[in-house]
């Protein structure tokens, strides 16, 4: 499982997605087979991590017409729906080239998700704006519940035990 953070922490809320993922290593560092990556502003490069992973969860800034530090969680077609129909993520335009290169390719990852978090301004600042800031740690469990969900499918915790053969009596 690959979990991409997008962003530039240098402009405030642009390094949203950069805050959740450093958030994510920090409180969430003990899930099996999880790689966290820092995507910065995004690059072609990327397309080889993407390819390499069945399970994909992307960080990031996101305009969702809603009051700064709202949150969204978009999965598999609903992702690619989200990202398809308006300009949504702040990185938009490399996030769909890097998934396109990955669908061309035949290494879409079967299971993705977005998790965002509406921003308020892309100012100078190494800081996301308080509104934002309050709400990390909240999408943290929101990504955390998405990765959890992943494993879950992927080993589950408990098999159904075979049901016993009926025993007749004859009386």
């Amino acid at each position: 499982m690959l979990v991409l953070g997008i962003g530039n922490i240098l402009l405030q809320d642009e390094g949203i997605g950069i805050h959740l993922l450093n958030f994510m290593e920090r409180c969430f560092p003990a899930f099996p087979d999880v790689t966290y990556l820092d995507g910065g502003t995004l690059s072609f490069t990327l397309a080889s991590d993407i390819e390499e992973h069945d399970h994909l969860l992307v960080l990031d800034a996101v305009e969702l017409n809603a009051a700064p530090g709202t949150l969204c969680c978009y999965e598999n077609e609903a992702m690619d729906h989200f990202l398809g129909t308006a300009k949504r993520s702040a990185h938009e335009v490399g996030l769909l080239d890097l998934m396109d290169i990955a669908r061309l390719t035949d290494h879409l990852p079967k299971h993705r998700a977005l998790i965002g978090i509406q921003y308020q301004t892309f100012g100078w600042g190494e800081q996301p704006t308080q509104r934002v800031k309050h709400n990390i740690p909240l999408a943290g469990r929101l990504a955390a519940n998405v990765l959890q969900k992943w494993e879950f499918e992927a080993h589950p915790p408990c098999r159904p035990l075979r049901q016993a053969p009926k025993l007749e009596i004859a009386l």
